[in-house]
């Protein structure tokens, strides 16, 4: 029993920390109908400027303590909600229409790439990035813009792009070498009666709650948490009603991306190693969790991350290790043969 009851805590504390990522995932498909699989991306963008947060100098003077987990918390969520925010804009939204800016953008990047490969000195990759920002707002004051493609497969192609630019990018500018993520908040070892916890799987578990209760929060107590309903319903009725539409996913998207960048905290707090890679093997198993809670449902993502952590851990504590990562594609492969809807998902009837 004790055993149970310690793989339990394990299998919880785990758990919260898919539903967070798992809640990215289904909040954009609630909008766009697009799985974003950027999104396990941000989650280590988010991994990794808590890293680097910790380790300035003014916040190792603070020492290991609850203002410093907070600040690197809630820094890593804004610089992550930015990064979505630009992911929405430079890659999503002008298969909506919106290009003004995107040619710069991305040629902007390519001249960055391009002169570090030449130089590999701030100048030449700040005299690459000026080149490629002119070059593509001189295109498009000549009228090159990209085409509108509002297609699904165009969509699910450019989120599989922007995942794979995100990975080799990380690996450019944080190295691919893996990194020890340094212990923001001292940590005990507590006794509960017969079990032992650790005191970082509570502080997980806990900032897990907040965050999901806040969502909550936000969109069924907010007048921007009913526009965003509004759109998951119906995106053209909510453009008629004058709601802009391009506003509410972008905080979707933002939203979404700072509470994976709280994922990629709170994982780093239990399993300190992070690498630019880090996001794919839990990216692919919040997916799984918010398919298996029913996706678009965001309640159903926080049951689907919970049911996925503790059917994990459970696997581990009381069978073979080796088989700990395909314990989620057989909850996949079981949810999608019994229930392709999830457990909270409702069928949608589409017009042919």
């Amino acid at each position: 029993m004790e055993t149970f009851l310690q793989q339990l805590i394990n299998g919880i504390s785990q758990g919260s920390a898919y539903a967070l990522i798992a809640l990215g995932y289904t909040m954009v498909y609630g909008v766009l109908r697009l799985i974003n699989f950027a999104h396990s991306d941000v989650y280590m963008f988010g991994a990794f400027m808590g890293f680097y947060l910790a380790n300035s100098r003014w916040l190792k003077s603070l020492g290991e303590s609850a203002t410093t987990a907070v600040i690197v918390l809630l820094a890593s969520m804004a610089l992550s909600a930015l990064l979505g925010i630009l992911i929405e804009r430079f890659a999503y939204r002008p298969s909506r229409g919106d290009s003004r800016l995107v040619l710069a953008f991305w040629l902007g990047i390519v001249g960055a790439a391009a002169g570090q490969l030449m130089g590999a000195s701030v100048a030449s990759v700040a005299i690459g990035a000026a080149a490629g920002i002119a070059i593509g707002l001189v295109l498009e004051r000549l009228g090159v813009r990209p085409a509108k493609e509002n297609s699904r497969l165009a969509l699910l192609i450019i989120a599989i792009g922007v995942s794979l630019f995100l990975e080799n990018g990380g690996q450019q500018v944080f190295g691919a070498d893996p990194k020890f993520f340094p212990q923001i908040i001292q940590t005990k070892l507590l006794d509960v009666g017969p079990l032992k916890i650790d005191s970082q799987k509570l502080i997980v578990l806990f900032v897990a709650i907040v965050l999901m209760v806040l969502l909550n929060v936000i969109v069924n107590y907010t007048k921007t948490g009913k526009a965003m309903r509004a759109v998951s319903f119906n995106l053209d009725a909510a453009k008629l009603m004058g709601i802009n539409t391009d506003r509410i996913i972008a905080f979707t998207f933002a939203l979404g991306s700072a509470l994976a960048a709280a994922g990629g905290i709170l994982v780093s707090l239990l399993y300190p190693k992070i690498d630019p890679l880090m996001g794919v093997m839990p990216g692919l198993k919040a997916f799984v969790a918010a398919v298996l809670g029913g996706i678009g449902n965001i309640t159903g993502a926080m049951l689907g991350g919970l049911i996925l952590g503790m059917a994990e851990v459970m696997a581990v504590g009381y069978g073979e290790s080796t088989y700990r990562d395909a314990i989620a594609f057989i909850i996949l492969v079981l949810i999608l043969l019994l229930k392709p809807t999830g457990i909270m998902g409702k069928g949608i009837a589409e017009k042919v």
